[in-house]
């Protein structure tokens, strides 16, 4: 055997050897070889193709694919011939089994010395398989995609250098930014102040969480508008080959979580006061009574004494000390019995203008006022309520006591009304220029027998029965603001809507 024919056996057997079904084409698209790969893949016989032209051949056993050039495509081999490059073509079609397949063949040249093409070699692979894993993932990272970009919780990554290169839509609600315009935002913009730097440290402290990663933790972030919010994150940092290449946060808005605890806790806070008033109550009830006949009593005794004794006899002045002990004892009795009462309120419609007009006629000391400036800010249009209006009168008038002493008699008095349509509530608002309640005493001011003012001038119950009684007509009491400056202390109750109003009205 000559060298060239030992070198064409050898060219023959590693042709006849590849894996993949092979043809050669001469340039006008003549089959002159297949290797046995691509006959036992078609189950042809050689002689059934070897010398004809592939598009016939093509339509003969390949009548489920659709080829490029059966459909006045660009032929693949055509290109081959035209630009001396490699080309290929991708095509699906179904077996009769029904079984999808996909099939890519793969045409390149063989040059000859002058550089033209000499014969163009097809491969043909069947490229099902990654096709379906293609397809696979591409659907999974379709769904994570959904799951991130519709989740309730904002979602960002950040590169090594904390630029911003993914957020979902609810981190743009959360930031106040657009993953459009993300490219050039810095992950810091999202924090307040070296925020950031320091979760990236606890992210890189292997005892906080592990390597790179944060345990849930409560952190404020920063609006684009400059507003902090509180939120609770997480965050892990992602590595490749051992080295860190992004991370990953996952937020929390805790606005509406931190407004229903501070609502529950106020709940609780009044369900206690509620409990105390209820019990002191009854206990003042049977103390009441039980004083004032003994008081009655020394009331008559001592007076029938006064009036027996001479204008200048020495004990007449002791007596009359003890009258006044006694009579301050009785209204001291009188508040208990009014604090332990047990009927329910007289309500009808009453504005609440009316009420302010009533109860300042209702003060009888009129000297309270003289270094008073009282001021009255009303709300323009009758505000209705379904309330006690002599308990409505009772709180207020105590208010504005409370308010005079609070400012020693002297500064501005601010009598106000007021709706929040949205709510349905109507308010009064009685505000001083007094020194404020002190911080520690806030949370004891409704407390029965709690009184910061000297002995003898104050029972301590005036606010508790003021807390009660707002209860009683469904609406609550509470401090709007205090500090240096003074205090205001709002009543709010239920509003009646705007029929009822025409209606009263009408009749009233």
């Amino acid at each position: 055997m000559t060298r060239l024919e030992r070198e064409t056996d050898w060219r023959l057997r590693v042709f006849d050897s590849l894996s993949f079904p092979t043809i050669i084409l001469k340039p006008d698209k003549t089959i002159v070889a297949v290797n046995s790969r691509f006959l036992e893949k078609f189950a042809v016989e050689e002689q059934d193709v070897i010398g004809r032209k592939c598009e016939g051949v093509n339509v003969k056993y390949y009548q489920d694919r659709d080829f490029p050039c059966l459909r006045n495509g660009d032929c693949p081999l055509t290109k081959v011939v035209r630009f001396r490059s490699s080309q290929s073509v991708l095509m699906k079609f179904t077996t009769a089994p029904g079984q999808v397949v996909w099939e890519e063949r793969v045409f390149s040249p063989i040059l000859a010395d002058n550089g033209e093409v000499d014969y163009v070699i097809e491969s043909i692979r069947d490229v099902s398989r990654v096709k379906n894993l293609e397809r696979m993932y591409s659907g999974i990272r379709e769904l994570i995609d959904k799951v991130v970009q519709t989740s309730v919780s904002a979602i960002i990554a950040a590169d090594r250098r904390g630029r911003i290169i993914m957020m979902n839509r609810a981190a743009e609600t959360l930031f106040g930014y657009s993953a459009y315009n993300s490219e050039n935002i810095n992950i810091e913009s999202f924090y307040p102040p070296g925020v950031a730097r320091d979760i990236m440290a606890r992210l890189r402290d292997e005892r906080i969480g592990g390597r790179g990663r944060l345990p849930v933790t409560r952190v404020n972030v920063r609006h684009r508008d400059g507003t902090e919010i509180p939120v609770e994150m997480t965050a892990v940092i992602i590595y490749e080959d051992g080295m860190e290449t992004a991370t990953a946060g996952i937020f929390n808005d805790l606005r509406e979580r931190l407004e229903v605890e501070r609502q529950l806790k106020d709940a609780h806070i009044q369900l206690i006061q509620s409990e105390k008033l209820a019990s002191l109550g009854r206990l003042a009830a049977g103390v009441a009574h039980e004083i004032n006949n003994p008081l009655t009593s020394i009331l008559l005794y001592a007076g029938l004494m006064q009036e027996q004794m001479e204008e200048q006899h020495p004990l007449r002045q002791n007596l009359a000390y003890i009258l006044e002990d006694t009579e301050r004892c009785k209204e001291i009795v009188k508040n208990l019995l009014a604090y332990s009462r047990q009927r329910a309120p007289a309500r009808a419609y009453h504005k609440l203008n009316d009420i302010i007009d009533t109860s300042l006629r209702l003060i009888r000391d009129q000297k309270l006022f003289l270094q008073i400036k009282v001021v009255e800010d009303k709300w323009p249009q009758p505000l209705l309520v379904n309330a006690d209006k002599n308990q409505l009168c009772q709180v207020l008038i105590n208010l504005i006591i409370n308010a005079i002493d609070a400012m020693n008699g002297s500064g501005v008095l601010t009598l106000r009304t007021y709706e929040d349509r949205v709510k349905g509530l109507a308010f009064i608002e009685v505000g001083d220029t007094g020194g404020g309640i002190a911080t520690e005493n806030l949370s004891k001011i409704f407390d029965p027998f709690f009184s910061t003012k000297e002995l003898g001038k104050g029972t301590g119950l005036g606010l508790s029965m003021a807390y009660g009684m707002m209860e009683e007509n469904n609406g609550r009491i509470f401090v709007k603001h205090t500090g240096p400056q003074g205090t205001v202390f709002a009543l709010e109750l239920p509003a009646v809507a705007a029929t009822d109003l025409i209606l009263f009205d009408s009749i009233g």
